[in-house]
């Protein structure tokens, strides 16, 4: 099988099952909706929109779960970055109840998704822990998981030996445990929706790269490179960290940092007791986070920030190979088999983002480092959405496009703290 991203060959490609044929669009085509991009955002509308009678075409410049969907750590994580009380303060009490319930089933809604479709996706659902680094994220922890109990969530807060034999390292003050978390193969993940689409009536083209988008009397024609057109009543743009000038400054809404992982070898049975015991994910309180799991083949992974850049050479992940070291001294010396990368779309506010520029074109551009769960029910969302007209379906405001002021300077921001980053090793002692 060919490998899709061959600047960092990943664990995920070599270990996916194949993908469903998806080829090139090759001629003029009449679509309810057209689709563009084919990561979870994209692929979960068109099978949620396939599923109702709806016709839709997804157009991926690549092949379906290219971009981060393809690239990113696995972790099933529940919610966002705001917790339950900081939502409700700002949506208010009836919208923040509402948006509190459709995050917190972000996790549920993947789970289902594989079980009811039969997808081929190596999964394990035995919870997220979030270790925290500072007493002051003790606090932190403390707070959000009693939040979360409110809302009837068996969460579960860690003291400082809890999260030791949780996680096999010494590095957490604490930490609290969320059951409804979990890890799949993303790569696999990806293909299983596109292959649950494409049942339910849903047609996907990859390297089918669009050019234009212009409206067409009641609906749109999307013009893709190769020529070919469709035509479509609405359209759904979901490109995520690889978002180009398709739409004017919606690029510079976002900041979209490499996140890099390592993976070892596949460990020994008795190495891999000493690590994760529980088969839990796990992802820290760090501003610049470290995530790390072990995979369905025993490998452990560990991921975090590299260069803004596109990887050169071995060098990039060298921080994130120091670090393993350091946090799990019992890995001392196991080959690492596997280094990649993927982009992550940052938005402002750490919400993701819907715009309608023109009536019956939607925009969804941020996960936030929480695409698998969070894409996967925006697209369900935006399917509705496409099937009502009704703003109200989707979870989050429509907003207007407003680029970042001066936004290459915060790419040179990042850049600088991810060069930090690196020289001190993410700050694990």
């Amino acid at each position: 099988m060919a490998d899709p991203f061959p600047l960092s060959p990943s664990l995920w490609a070599a270990t996916a099952p194949a993908a469903a044929p998806t080829p090139p669009i090759d001629a003029d085509a009449e679509a309810d909706v057209c689709i563009i991009g084919g990561g979870y955002a994209g692929l979960s509308t068109a099978l949620h929109l396939a599923e109702q009678g709806i016709s839709a075409v997804v157009l991926e410049a690549h092949e379906p779960g290219w971009g981060g969907s393809g690239r990113n750590g696995g972790q099933v994580i529940p919610g966002i970055k705001y917790d339950p009380v900081e939502i409700r303060e700002k949506f208010g009490p009836e919208a923040g109840e509402a948006l509190i319930r459709f995050v917190g089933g972000t996790a549920d809604l993947v789970f289902d998704l594989i079980a009811r479709h039969g997808m081929e996706v190596p999964f394990t659902r035995n919870g997220w822990i979030q270790g925290a680094h500072t007493q002051e994220m003790i606090n932190t922890v403390k707070r959000r998981a009693g939040e979360w109990q409110q809302q009837g969530v068996a969460a579960k807060v860690l003291n400082k030996a809890e999260i030791e034999a949780a996680l096999g390292s010494n590095q957490y003050l604490g930490g609290w445990l969320d059951p409804r978390g979990g890890g799949v193969q993303p790569l696999a993940y990806a293909r299983g929706l596109a292959k649950a689409a494409l049942k339910a009536g849903a047609r996907i083209h990859g390297q089918s790269r669009v050019a234009a988008i212009t409206r067409s009397g009641n609906g749109f024609e999307v013009r893709t490179e190769r020529g070919a057109v469709v035509r479509a009543g609405k359209v759904v743009l979901a490109t995520g960290g690889y978002t180009g000038d398709l739409v004017p400054k919606l690029r510079q809404t976002i900041i979209a940092p490499n996140s890099f992982i390592v993976a070892t070898r596949p460990l020994g049975d008795n190495l891999a007791a000493s690590l994760m015991p529980g088969g839990q994910v796990s992802s820290d309180t760090r501003q610049l986070l470290l995530y790390f799991r072990k995979d369905h083949t025993n490998r452990f992974l560990l991921g975090g920030r590299g260069p803004f850049r596109e990887p050169t050479s071995d060098a990039d992940w060298a921080h994130l190979e120091r670090v393993v070291a350091k946090m799990f001294p019992q890995l001392e010396g196991t080959p690492f088999e596997y280094r990649w990368c993927g982009r992550v779309a940052l938005t402002r506010d750490f919400f993701p983002h819907f715009h309608e520029p023109e009536p019956g074109f939607l925009i969804d551009i941020g996960c936030m480092g929480r695409g698998v769960g969070l894409q996967s029910a925006v697209g369900k969302a935006m399917a509705a959405w496409c099937a009502s007209g009704k703003r109200a379906d989707l979870p989050f405001p429509v907003v207007p496009i407003e680029p970042l002021p001066f936004h290459a300077l915060h790419k040179l921001y990042v850049s600088a703290i991810i060069a930090w980053y690196r020289l001190t090793d993410g700050g694990v002692k």
